[in-house]
């Protein structure tokens, strides 16, 4: 078990005070690394009049703004605190708009703690025994889960319940089962289906939006969703997220419409300030996104050259600042039989190796490394010679 007494730019350091090159970044949201300057300098200014009011203010609404002009599917947005709450959120506004109760969603697919999202979902949280697991009877009979990249495998699932269905929720771009794409045509299929069935798409952007660019994922797929969530990197870490769409989707809550969603810390001034502070910092350095993709690469080049050199049949894939491989051979992961196919004793094993080496993995190996403005060539270097010592052992 690592335990972590602090952290700074790349790095972790444990209780000790060893430093690890540090790829978790809080699983993704950490696009400068740990305590940026830009994000830590000045907090008592951000907190001199309140951490949290329970109003909305006007650098609330001036956020949601700056939001939209980013990913316009959010017309309309309710800012909360986790991106548990804003899924949780977004499905309450979906069987409000639609009068249906019926939520299509897919295994490996990460969206949160609450009880629908957590059946056969990603990230180090799979869970198969509903029962087991606290999850109601009840609950799983309004949630449908079904296979990522795979539209056949979405209409024999809803074959009969196409009236029922209120919304499809998937992550566009995948990173709790691995990193997974979607195959040519999939989202447009799912485009294509929520509306044929008068049901809507929600996209769960909490780790792609801001990693993939200022729009986000669904620019990169070009699909544009009924219903948009983001999450902890809008704060740069920093508990806000939001969930929002179309004007007239978003018209069903209160106090408009009949549909509650709420919570004290919602928007609340200081986590809003440090949101303002990410945009700020990201539209001032445009060059950070290359900055991070050049890493990326040459992490990800380097991990196949020392695959090449042990004839390891594993791919790695790279996107933006995003690096992965699976202990499975084969071509990359296309849904989550092939995440669980992974030799889960060889991950642990890896690990291990890594952390006694200084490198600070994901726990799980349904999860990603991510590359932050924080790491450097040397960091990466010496990341990939711990690898080697690992492989080539």
């Amino acid at each position: 078990m690592f335990i972590a007494s602090r952290a700074d730019g790349a790095y972790a350091f444990d209780e000790d005070g060893r430093r690890y090159i540090d790829y978790v970044m809080a699983y993704g949201p950490l696009l400068f690394g740990h305590t940026h300057p830009a994000l830590v300098t000045g907090l008592d200014q951000l907190a001199q009049h309140g951490f949290v009011w329970g109003t909305t203010h006007p650098e609330e609404i001036r956020l949601a703004e700056r939001i939209r002009d980013y990913l316009p599917s959010m017309q309309r947005m309710r800012f909360v605190t986790t991106g548990t709450e804003a899924v949780m959120s977004a499905i309450r506004v979906a069987r409000a708009y639609t009068k249906r109760s019926l939520v299509l969603k897919f295994a490996g697919n990460y969206h949160g703690h609450s009880d629908f999202a957590l059946l056969d979902a990603g990230a180090s949280a799979h869970t198969s025994d509903a029962q087991a697991s606290g999850i109601p009877d009840g609950v799983m009979r309004d949630v449908v889960v079904t296979r990522y990249n795979d539209l056949a495998s979405v209409d024999a699932s809803l074959k009969g319940r196409e009236h029922e269905l209120a919304a499809i929720i998937v992550e566009p771009i995948v990173g709790n089962m691995g990193y997974v794409t979607p195959v040519a045509g999939f989202l447009e299929g799912l485009r294509e289906r929520t509306t044929r069935c008068g049901a809507l798409l929600i996209f769960d952007e909490v780790i792609t939006w801001l990693r993939f660019g200022l729009r986000g994922a669904q620019a990169q797929v070009q699909v544009t969703p009924d219903m948009t969530v983001v999450g902890k990197v809008v704060g740069g870490g920093a508990p806000v997220a939001a969930f929002g769409g179309s004007e007239d989707v978003m018209a069903v809550l209160a106090p408009i419409g009949g549909t509650f969603t709420g919570g004290t810390h919602g928007g609340n001034p200081f986590c809003v300030g440090m949101a303002h502070r990410v945009l700020d910092l990201l539209e001032a350095h445009p060059g950070y996104y290359d900055q991070m993709r050049r890493l990326a690469e040459r992490l990800a080049g380097g991990i196949r050259a020392i695959f090449r050199e042990r004839d390891l049949p594993y791919a790695v894939v790279q996107h933006e600042s995003i690096v992965d491989f699976k202990f499975r051979p084969g071509p990359p992961n296309r849904d989550y039989d092939d995440a669980l196919a992974a030799d889960k004793e060889k991950y642990a094993e890896y690990w291990h190796a890594m952390l006694d080496r200084g490198v600070l993995l994901p726990p799980s190996q349904n999860e990603v490394m991510f590359v932050s403005t924080a790491h450097s060539a040397e960091d990466v270097d010496e990341t990939l010679a711990a690898m080697r010592a690992f492989f080539l052992s």
